[in-house]
């Protein structure tokens, strides 16, 4: 099959998962748009440089400040037209190189493989999924600007270094790296005694492997081309702490996170210690990273780490909230995460609730969710989740008011409006 057979393939089975995406090739990059048009009256099919004039920045900033409540789609698409780049990771998925992996997913469909779940989410780029990350670092980096650097390294038009842009892609690569890993399933003897599923799940598992690598192996290209020992150290960091929180507290044989009794004694130390490794630590480093690649001192970094964690952690507590939300998308007994805050914090309130979650240690399938759902509703455990979010969100908030009034910290604001608006 022709490269160009593989590029229309592709498109057929991402519009099957049930996300309607339009994709245009130009000779400088490709983007994957999701209602932008309609949303922003942007005309996307341009060149990045065509995408960022100062007419659309203009329009941007307007139309952020004249929306106090944004909807999360509509923050993060007018925040990609004030840096004039999207960072989706579906920019680069129709790649030559990894175009025939898609291909290959097409067989995995009708198998439950956890790979198409991650696929999908990385196509929906709603609240729940944060695949703004690379969005994020971009922004804080306009926001903050430039001090001392060459002439030649900055993208004018874009307001951001090209280092700066490379370190977001990295960002953005690596979480969506991490999530493909996570979507293998362990196998153990006796698990598929019928060999047309074992044989779906172990092809499954081979695509999650090879395809999470090769971002890996390109996220390693781009650091190398960096030539920047510090950026490369604080990435490294960030990736050991990634690994580290998959190991965190008790979990059933597919690594599934199980709370655990001594953890809920401090419910919220608890659950920011693993979702600061998980993810806070990442996007953290990431924005200090671009602040001192923009040449900014010490302080503004540690700064720049802060905002990062916070606003994860003010996120994570957002999703977490998600499925108790009267008027949310869940679905009576289906999954959620058991170390979620509300349920910590209900742990905490009355530990008997372990003798429903302990059913799960083989595996979480055994645990009765709706029941679960039913009694942390009723708890403590969803006020104090409101209170954390707000919090994290409130420090987000102050490290902002270090930056200049601009239409990035307005950008940076509205998506968390989005994020924090129930």
């Amino acid at each position: 099959m022709t490269c160009h057979g593989l590029k229309m393939y592709t498109k057929v089975l991402l519009r099957s998962l049930d996300r309607f995406v339009r994709v245009y090739k130009g000779s400088e990059s490709v983007f994957v748009v999701s209602f932008l048009r309609q949303k922003c009256d942007i005309d996307v099919t341009r060149s990045s440089r065509e995408f960022c004039t100062e007419k659309n920045i203009n329009n941007a900033a307007g139309k952020l400040a004249h929306n106090q409540k944004p909807d999360w789609n509509k923050a993060v698409s007018e925040a990609e037209e004030i840096v004039g780049y999207s960072t989706s990771v579906l920019r680069w998925l129709l790649s030559d190189d990894i175009a025939n992996v898609a291909l290959h997913l097409r067989k995995l469909v009708g198998s439950n493989h956890p790979l198409l779940d991650t696929v999908k989410s990385l196509l929906y780029n709603g609240r729940s999924n944060m695949q703004a990350w690379g969005l994020i670092v971009l922004l804080i980096s306009k926001a903050a600007g430039q001090l001392n650097v060459e002439e030649m390294e900055e993208d004018e038009e874009a307001g951001v270094l090209h280092s700066q842009r490379a370190l977001a892609e990295v960002t953005q690569m690596i979480r969506t790296y991490h999530l493909v890993h996570k979507s293998m399933v362990n196998i153990y003897p006796g698990m598929y005694p019928e060999a047309s599923i074992l044989n779906n799940m172990i092809f499954g598992n081979k695509i999650a492997l090879l395809s999470g690598d090769y971002i890996l192996a390109n996220v390693s290209g781009i650091l190398a081309n960096m030539r920047n020992h510090e950026i490369l150290d604080l990435i490294g960091r960030s990736l050991r702490d990634l690994a580290e929180g998959e190991f965190i507290g008790r979990r059933d044989q597919q690594n599934n996170p199980l709370p655990s009794p001594q953890g809920v004694r401090d419910a919220a130390q608890d659950w920011t210690h693993r979702n600061v490794l998980s993810a806070g630590n990442l996007l953290g480093r990431a924005c200090q990273g671009t602040l001192k690649l923009a040449g900014h001192g010490r302080e503004l970094q540690e700064q720049g780490y802060n905002f990062g964690k916070h606003l994860i952690l003010a996120w994570q507590a957002c999703v977490d909230l998600e499925p108790f939300i009267p008027g949310s998308q869940y679905v009576a007994g289906s999954l959620f995460n058991l170390t979620s805050a509300p349920v910590l914090f209900h742990l905490q309130h009355d530990p008997s609730l372990f003798n429903e979650i302990d059913k799960g240690l083989d595996s979480i399938q055994n645990v009765d969710f709706e029941k679960i759902h039913s009694i942390v509703s009723k708890g403590p455990g969803i006020f104090l989740t409101k209170q954390l979010q707000k919090n994290h969100s409130q420090k987000v908030m102050e490290v902002l008011q270090v930056f200049q009034e601009s239409d990035a910290r307005t950008a940076i604001r509205n998506i968390i409006m989005a994020m924090s608006h129930y």
